[in-house]
């Protein structure tokens, strides 16, 4: 079977180049997203496999009149794929799993950077100035840490927290037994009420759009500390921008952000970025952003590349698919 590989990146090919060996499938690789120009190299590949590029119906309608029957991002989340429209194309879409460990350690390493106001530490230190004036942190030990969304992540994270000694709240619509040995599911408005930090650990739906909002800030503690490693549609930019300014949010991790598509895993240096929202929370010594970076280790790059190809198998071959979202 032939793959149409999308958005191939560098440190992706020999991960590509190993896996369709050990699966015997075949790959047309292509450094560049799919667009309505190169698509026609994906004609007589029935899989495609993308990156997280925008996926609109009319990209979508090209891939399947070639021939394509299936995308497969190479991603968790899927919210660059129109899939209203694929399913009224009748194109099948996927997506991957791969290592939780990764985005875990990242986020609590960004919360320990926001808490121990590492940040200004580092602003400060470039300017040649040591003194302590506005760098005093907090004990993680200290905080109560509100876990919204206890998926694979979310759950890796806990448990990782359980070592630092915080009180840890959960929220989930689904419980876990396993994170009922570390943390204690409550209410919505009370893991709002109650937590010193929030860690978000959703996906991105339309239900989850803009969760971290004027009205749900009201509800939180002054001085919050906000981390998102998931989705940047999950925090409402001007909202957060207005709570930093007012000291309600006391600080904030971001590793994404709303309208990061075309700026991060670019290099933009030396031009005007087109958002305004991103160039204010960059100017704050207590906001912390990365460009969506907390996933980019080794083994979830390996993951990722083989995952995406089992599942194009696993639909060509019409067998049970974990991936299969469509």
């Amino acid at each position: 079977m032939k793959i149409a590989v999308f958005s191939c990146r560098p440190d992706e090919r020999n991960s590509f180049a190993r896996f369709a060996g050990q699966y015997g499938v075949e790959l047309a690789l292509h450094a560049e997203p799919a667009d309505m120009q190169n698509a026609g190299d994906a004609r007589g590949c029935p899989c495609a496999s993308i990156l997280t590029s925008p996926m609109p119906r009319g990209l979508l309608r090209r891939l399947y009149d070639l021939g394509v029957r299936y995308v497969s991002t190479r991603s968790i989340g899927y919210d660059h794929i129109d899939l209203r429209a694929a399913k009224e194309i009748g194109l099948h879409v996927g997506n991957v799993s791969y290592t939780p460990d990764s985005v875990a350690d990242y986020t609590v390493m960004l919360l320990l950077m926001a808490v121990r106001r590492v940040r200004a530490i580092l602003l400060k230190s470039a300017a040649q100035d040591f003194s302590l004036a506005g760098v005093q942190g907090t004990v993680l030990s200290d905080l109560t840490v509100g876990v919204v969304g206890t998926g694979r992540i979310g759950r890796a994270v806990i448990r990782r927290l359980s070592a630092f000694g915080c009180r840890i709240l959960a929220y989930d619509l689904h419980e876990s037994e396993e994170v009922k040995k570390y943390a204690q599911y409550v209410p919505l408005d009370r893991l709002l009420a109650e937590s010193s930090a929030l860690t978000l650990h959703m996906p991105a739906t339309k239900e989850n759009f803009h969760f971290v909002r004027r009205e749900t800030l009201a509800k939180m503690k002054d001085g919050v500390i906000l981390v998102n490693t998931a989705r940047g549609t999950l925090i409402d930019t001007d909202a957060l921008i207005e709570g930093v300014e007012s000291g309600k949010v006391g600080g904030a991790a971001l590793d994404v952000v709303e309208g990061e598509t075309g700026i991060f895993y670019h290099n933009r240096e030396g031009e005007i970025l087109g958002n305004r929202g991103l160039a204010v929370l960059q100017s704050f010594p207590n906001v912390i952003v990365t460009p969506h970076t907390a996933f980019y280790t080794g083994r979830s790059v390996s993951d990722m590349v083989e995952n995406s190809i089992r599942s194009c198998l696993l639909f060509a071959g019409g067998k049970k698919n974990p991936w299969q979202i469509v």
